[in-house]
């Protein structure tokens, strides 16, 4: 079962902090449970494990499955939680080298226009055979009038229905909201299949649900796998919350000292897609009020030669989470060079994994002797199951910590103030 060493990170906790931190994360857990906290009609994330609807599993693998047979490229067109963690899982099961399945190309996630008018003329480029490629959309929101996602889809959806005719129709997958919005209109008026995203789950929850579901079963994953590893978690952790409670204590208790940085590092780059999804969820659902970590992210051993320096020897302010695989799958092994020219021959017959491992390690303990307190995410396999797990288990974390700190973890008003500012400068009424 996914866990979260968090021993390191308590050694920077008094027993009288640790003892008025865990009293006052109990007090969260309860409410959550009791249903007494704020947000409580956004739990939709929680039921649908509860009761899993496997019909609708069967569903989205058996279109994942079609468009995968006979896609060259599937755009996922949408911004935010619309994305982030199906490409969290995606990236994580997938190695940019891998060829199975169509390419994966993501859109409506940024206003770009060169980005935009880029993506268009790739498409239209003929494969090497000269044939066209073969192109499908999901395009996910909740509203429809998300800027970012809106505009990509007008301007994508003219595309196709101009290069494939009313065989668009068949091509267009629309995920959004049971009834209202502007997406709606746009499907009622054009016949495109819709897939519901729960009115009770939240963008940044909502990664198994259509939302990140079906892009992610057009990629060849096993999404059922992915879906029954969170149920394991949830069933678990309604029974057992010890290792979970400890790591929210921590890190409340550290953030109650000033810390004001949870740095989400990995030495896999596979998971830093998974790194930005929970960046999203601890961002979105803390920062409310003046409060919360402000959650980065970082990809070493690479940003050790960035950011390394301040995370050793910077303001004391940083909190780390690495993100580890405790059964890494096949590596390279470094060979013996006769000549040994660079140095390297000390490494012959380790495989990469064991260098990156020690890489690891090693930087753990210079963080942590630098005065950084450090938690270990530990994927049990880098599988479906595994991170199904972690997705729940960070999704329960983030909310018994949100209600510690008083707030709720739900909503994020703070979203809409930039939009409100880029619509008045564009003149829309």
């Amino acid at each position: 079962m996914f866990k979260i060493d968090s021993a390191r990170a308590r050694a920077f906790v008094t027993d009288k902090q640790w003892r008025q931190s865990h009293e006052r994360v109990m007090i969260s857990s309860k409410s959550f449970d009791d249903r007494t906290g704020e947000g409580t009609e956004w739990l939709g994330w929680q039921s649908i494990l509860a009761e899993p609807n496997d019909a609708l599993l069967e569903n989205l693998d058996s279109v994942g499955s079609d468009i995968n047979k006979k896609a060259d490229i599937f755009i996922i067109c949408g911004i935010g939680g619309s994305y982030l963690g199906a490409k969290a899982v995606i990236d994580a099961l997938h190695s940019g080298f891998q060829s199975d399945g169509p390419e994966i190309i993501y859109a409506g996630h940024q206003i770009s226009g060169s980005y935009l008018k880029d993506l268009v003329a790739y498409l239209e480029t003929p494969k090497p055979d000269g044939s066209r490629k073969e192109v499908y959309m999901n395009v996910i929101s909740k509203s429809g009038t998300t800027m970012e996602t809106a505009v990509a889809f007008r301007v994508l959806r003219k595309w196709m229905h101009d290069q494939y005719g009313d065989e668009a129709i068949s091509r267009i997958y629309c995920t959004t909201s049971r009834e209202g919005g502007a997406l709606n209109k746009i499907i009622r008026a054009h016949g495109y299949r819709k897939f519901i995203l729960p009115d009770d789950v939240g963008g940044r929850f909502s990664v198994l649900t259509p939302v990140g579901l079906l892009p992610i079963a057009v990629t060849g994953i096993n999404i059922k796998q992915l879906f029954y590893g969170a149920v394991d978690a949830y069933r678990f952790l309604d029974e057992n919350r010890t290792n979970l409670l400890e790591y929210v204590t921590a890190r409340y208790a550290l953030y109650n000292q000033g810390f004001a940085i949870d740095l989400i590092s990995t030495f896999e780059p596979d998971l830093v897609s998974f790194g930005g999804w929970l960046q999203q969820l601890y961002g979105e659902s803390e920062g409310k009020n003046g409060q919360g970590l402000f959650p980065a992210v970082a990809q070493y051993s690479t940003d050790l030669h960035s950011l390394g320096q301040m995370v050793q020897d910077g303001k004391r302010n940083i909190i780390e989470t690495f993100i580890t695989v405790d059964k890494p799958g096949e590596s390279v092994i470094i060979e013996e060079d006769p000549r040994d020219y660079d140095g390297l021959n000390y490494l012959a017959g380790k495989s990469m994994e064991e260098i990156n491992s020690k890489a690891y390690q090693g930087t753990l303990q210079a963080h942590l002797d630098g005065g950084v307190p450090v938690f270990t995410a530990h994927l049990e396999k880098r599988n479906e199951e595994s991170l199904g797990q972690a997705i729940y288990y960070f999704e329960l974390a983030t909310a018994l910590f949100v209600y510690a700190i008083g707030e709720n973890p739900f909503d994020q008003p703070g979203v809409e103030d930039y939009k409100k500012a880029m619509y008045q400068l564009l003149g829309k009424k």
